[in-house]
């Protein structure tokens, strides 16, 4: 049989998707979870020793062989044509509050953005980065959405775990004030205020007065439009791209 390591490494470079250890032993019937880690672990050891663009890493569950971040300017030239497919602000929002609170409704989900979220949810299913888990057992069955395994392989995630820890986020936006007053305040204290303990850094963003439910939007058709006409138009800038 040739190289383990070799044929680990075909694999890998041929699969167009993340390759779960579990496929990699069903081709290779005599290796174990052990020793598919030794030979990436001695692979990418290769790689760092040649100096080579490439490393493998572990992503959604799998292993994909990807190019390191050193090269991520010359790759962005390469695909500037994809940039328009990039998600909205709003869409990124809706998204991360379905990252951090999942499963969640679409109720829960409007309640904390302030604006309708019909459009976005339907763009976010549509591109695989979010799905329907489940119902709600309350008044009407709600549907409940939660994240994709192409999520994770999106953002570059081994599992949910790899999320950026709420500290995290709090050490970045303290030591950051143009990024905090870059986000959508009135989500951002509906959703992680105590835990970030930023509130009175919101205050001070917002004004003298701390935001509270007063100042979020009602729900209604103005908001509807303003979210639904910047998605429509992300959907067809999408569709003339593709």
């Amino acid at each position: 049989m040739k190289d383990q390591d070799q044929i680990i490494e075909a694999l890998i470079f041929a699969s167009d998707v993340p390759l779960p250890s579990r496929k990699i032993k069903d081709i290779i019937s005599e290796v174990g979870e052990r020793d598919i880690k030794k030979s990436i672990a001695r692979i990418n050891q290769r790689y760092q020793e040649t100096n080579s663009a490439f490393e493998i890493v572990e992503v959604a569950g799998g292993y994909q062989m990807v190019t390191r971040a050193d090269y991520a300017d010359w790759i962005r030239k390469l695909y500037i044509s994809r940039t328009k497919n990039r998600l909205t602000q709003k869409a990124l929002e809706t998204l991360a509050i379905i990252a951090y609170k999942q499963p969640i409704t679409k109720t829960e989900v409007e309640s904390i953005r302030g604006v309708n979220a019909d459009t976005v949810i339907r763009t976010l299913i549509e591109r695989k980065l979010i799905t329907v888990t489940g119902r709600e057992k309350a008044p009407g069955n709600p549907l409940l959405y939660g994240t994709t395994r192409y999520f994770l392989e999106y953002f570059g995630l081994k599992d949910l775990s790899d999320l950026p820890k709420l500290r995290e986020i709090d050490e970045l936006l303290k030591s950051d004030e143009k990024f905090l007053e870059s986000l959508d305040q009135v989500s951002l204290q509906q959703l992680i205020p105590e835990e970030l303990g930023i509130s009175s850094m919101l205050s001070t963003k917002t004004g003298s007065a701390a935001i509270d439910e007063t100042d979020i939007p009602e729900t209604g058709d103005e908001n509807e439009t303003d979210d639904s006409q910047e998605d429509i138009q992300e959907d067809k800038a999408n569709d003339t791209t593709e």
